[in-house]
């Protein structure tokens, strides 16, 4: 084996002679997949950036209430019928939200998004579970004060009352929504025709 003066191989040099050396590549492949993953978590996070600007909810509680106290709310021109079967738990539940160990923002979103998507879906009646927050640092109930002033806030909600206590009791919150316009629409059409089904047989 010989070695030049620089004590490099001389056979590995004439072997190694022809060999051109690769051009330095900075470029990353990107692939369609990648693509469209970065646009889904791009468009994600847009929506998520418009729902928090879009919530209205207040940040601050005005309103304290004690983790005991029953909750009570109603528009003007809720039936006292309908507020009465509310508040003894007689209409289905048709979705529950649990804000229990949720933090603030997390709660306020939350609400804020259930309330608004629930009442677009036909949705009439909830349960929110909110804890008595008795054991609550600084200040007990504090998330029980925040939802009983996010409630009033929407006006998807005509009407609430705590639980009856095989539902959480003061803990919870029965939410009655008002109908949505597509369902309005879809019961105006159906009185519409039950009407004219009755003039018909009338004769």
């Amino acid at each position: 084996m010989l070695f030049d003066e620089d004590g490099v191989d001389d056979d590995f040099l004439s072997a190694m002679s022809d060999v051109t050396p690769l051009a330095p590549n900075d470029k990353v492949t990107i692939t369609q997949a990648d693509k469209t993953l970065a646009q889904q978590l791009k468009r994600q996070a847009l929506e998520l950036h418009l729902k928090q600007a879009n919530n209205y909810l207040s940040s601050e509680v005005t309103r304290f209430v004690k983790p005991d106290d029953l909750l009570s709310f109603k528009q003007d021109g809720v039936q006292e019928g309908v507020f009465k079967n509310l508040r003894l738990g007689k209409y289905t539940l048709e979705g529950v939200l649990n804000l229990q160990q949720s933090s603030f923002e997390k709660s306020r979103q939350l609400l804020f998004n259930a309330i608004h998507n629930n009442q677009q879906k036909g949705v009439r009646c909830m349960l929110i579970k909110h804890g008595r927050g008795a054991q609550g640092k600084p200040i007990a109930a504090y998330l029980k004060s925040l939802v009983n002033q996010w409630l009033e806030q929407m006006p998807e909600v005509i009407a609430f009352h705590s639980a009856q206590i095989h539902h959480g009791g003061s803990a919870s919150v029965y939410v009655l929504l008002k109908k949505s316009d597509q369902h309005k629409a879809h019961n105006k059409e159906l009185h519409r025709k039950n009407s004219s089904v009755k003039t018909v047989f009338k004769y």
